[in-house]
């Protein structure tokens, strides 16, 4: 017999094998954190998103209290009033910080892993 090597044993066929689970770790490291990365960030927005909602509450209560308030006092123009036209702009502000959060949820969400790059395995 040679000593030149079959390209059917197995010696052969196990570099190509390492290559092939090496490239499998990788990629599933790769994925694995960029997923654990986007839900990171989606639990953040959403956070985020849940305070903008209880301040929208707040204000909400805040306001009903002012116009039953002014209501109370005799007030006839309430909507006119300084006061509740600055409550009904903050109310704005805040759903449009709202609709951004979720804006941005959904687009967090959207986002695809990144192309691999190519790591070579660790010599053994």
């Amino acid at each position: 017999m040679t000593n030149e090597q079959d390209p059917q044993t197995p010696e052969s066929e196990g570099q190509p094998t390492t290559d092939k689970l090496w490239g499998a770790t990788v990629k599933t490291w790769h994925t694995a954190t960029f997923r654990a990365n986007q839900y990171r960030k989606i639990v953040q927005k959403k956070i985020d998103l849940t305070s903008v909602h209880k301040k929208i509450s707040t204000a909400h209560t805040d306001l009903g209290k002012m116009i039953d308030d002014l209501h109370q006092g005799g007030v006839k123009s309430i909507m006119s009033n300084a006061e509740v036209q600055e409550m009904l702009e903050n109310l704005d502000c805040l759903r449009s910080a709202a609709a951004l959060l979720e804006e941005e949820i959904f687009a967090i969400k959207a986002e695809e892993p990144p192309a691999e790059e190519t790591v070579e395995p660790p010599s053994a």
